[in-house]
């Protein structure tokens, strides 16, 4: 998750990027900030809470400059506090150096253990942090070759837009993890993570920075390099299932489309007649559209959302998730009363608000709910930039389909298959990364990530 957007060279770039965060709120909801540069002065203000608590009119008119940095945090690593927020800005001898990071690094132990023995100090518990470090201790003085030697010793998963001196970098990891885009706006270049922030300010969508590729932007001009070694491709399916917005172009396709084909390959594997299809709103809404449309049962919506409270899936304590759940959606009870329903969700992690959801249909008068999942069980750990970094916390990792079924308060419950899903999307299956459903990752260092999570769990409890 996180959501980074940058814009460079333009007379509101502070505004725009601000803009931006607000079509990327759904990636993080837990701090949001921007940095600008005018000259030669960098302006930074950043603060947990939603985009529109932490920016005013006010804040935006003193971030000064034509080119900004904005990030939008949903953790991962590092504990949920001010310093962790993003993005983060240090000023080294040669460089001015800001960095927004989307992503999870698999080796931070062991680049913080070798910069500290540099004499680097650091100020939180965040991979990201390691990066602008890096660039500060590199002995390459061009920027190019400064960039390149600190991305060579990363692992892990990266979309990165950085700001170093007068110059906007964007840049991501050679399997290609999570998404990055590039957009033009007045003449001016603009990075993201989803097009609709591109959409939302009225940008032209050029492409998609490519894995492994580097973009360097300084006034109306861009160059590109690839200088790493290709590997396999590993996007993460989770966008299409979950994370980006709906009407958002990832990885140089559609997400709602991709959705709703999952929805009818449900449909077309566990077949069932029901009174009604209905979404958990908002992430089931497309999958259920898909659903509803090969089976010619009719789609309604059981429950309503209350679009002020955000999305639990994201929020940083279990506490946080199950309150939220309570008010974030309203059952329809005149239309649900006394109906059999099959009921779409995009996915079951913990399965407590599942549970949750199912109890107040229950109260609400349904006599039948059928579970219907848009993806596979998912029992593996991420490492990669999902929340679910052990397996204890993947209810299917632990129990089998009956005893999740009974769990949640389900009559029946099906998943999609892990081929039914892989043809649903709008790419080959070999470019996607499915190790959360299949425990196989893209590269094999599973008992080291499992190793280092463990080390930096402890190491944030001191």
């Amino acid at each position: 998750m996180c959501g980074i957007f940058g814009i460079y060279p333009h007379k509101d770039a502070a505004e725009l990027t601000c803009l931006g965060l607000y079509a990327l709120q759904h990636r993080g909801e837990e701090s949001a900030g921007i940095i600008s540069r005018q000259g030669k002065k960098v302006h930074l203000h950043k603060a947990l809470g939603l985009v529109s608590s932490v920016f005013n009119e006010k804040i935006l008119r003193s971030l000064r400059g034509d080119l900004a940095v904005g990030h939008l945090r949903y953790s991962t690593t590092g504990s949920s506090n001010i310093k962790n927020t993003q993005p983060f800005y240090v000023k080294s001898k040669l460089w001015d150096i800001a960095i927004a990071h989307n992503g999870n690094l698999t080796n931070t132990l062991e680049l913080s253990k070798e910069l500290e023995n540099r004499g680097a100090l650091f100020q939180t518990t965040m991979d990201s942090e390691i990066i602008t470090h890096l660039l500060a201790h590199s002995q390459k003085k061009d920027i190019k070759e400064a960039i390149v030697w600190a991305l060579s010793k990363l692992e892990g998963a990266y979309s990165l837009v950085l700001m170093v001196n007068d110059t906007l970098i964007g840049a991501r990891d050679t399997f290609g993890w999570r998404p990055l885009c590039l957009g033009k706006l007045d003449g001016a270049y603009v990075l993201a993570s989803e097009t609709c922030a591109l959409d939302l300010i009225n940008a032209e969508y050029i492409r998609d920075i490519e894995p492994g590729e580097i973009v360097f932007i300084k006034k109306d001009t861009i160059e590109s390099i690839k200088p790493f070694k290709e590997t396999k491709r590993a996007f993460c399916i989770f966008e299409y299932i979950y994370f980006s917005r709906p009407d958002s172009n990832i990885f140089c396709h559609n997400v709602y489309l991709a959705r709703k084909k999952l929805g009818m390959q449900l449909a077309n594997e566990f077949p069932i007649q029901a009174d009604m299809v209905m979404p958990i709103p908002d992430s089931g809404v497309f999958a259920a559209l898909g659903f509803a449309e090969v089976s010619k049962i009719p789609f309604e919506f059981g429950m309503i959302r209350n679009h002020y409270i955000g999305r639990t899936f994201i929020q940083p304590s279990q506490d946080l998730r199950d309150f939220r759940v309570k008010i974030k959606l309203n059952p329809l009870r005149d239309v649900l009363k006394g109906k059999e329903v099959i009921l779409v969700e995009d996915s079951i992690v913990r399965g407590t608000t599942s549970r949750a959801r199912l109890k107040t249909l229950r109260q609400a008068g349904v006599s039948k709910i059928h579970m219907r999942v848009s993806c596979p069980p998912l029992r593996f750990p991420c490492f990669y930039g999902i929340d679910f970094p052990t397996r204890k916390e993947l209810i299917a990792a632990k129990h089998d389909l009956d005893w999740v079924r009974d769990f949640i308060g389900a009559d029946s419950l099906e998943y999609l298959s892990l081929e039914g899903m892989l043809k649903a999307m709008p790419l080959a299956k070999e470019n996607f990364c499915t190790a959360c459903f299949t425990g196989e990752y893209p590269v094999n260092h599973t008992c080291h990530f499992s190793k280092t999570l463990l080390e930096r769990s402890s190491r944030q409890s001191t």
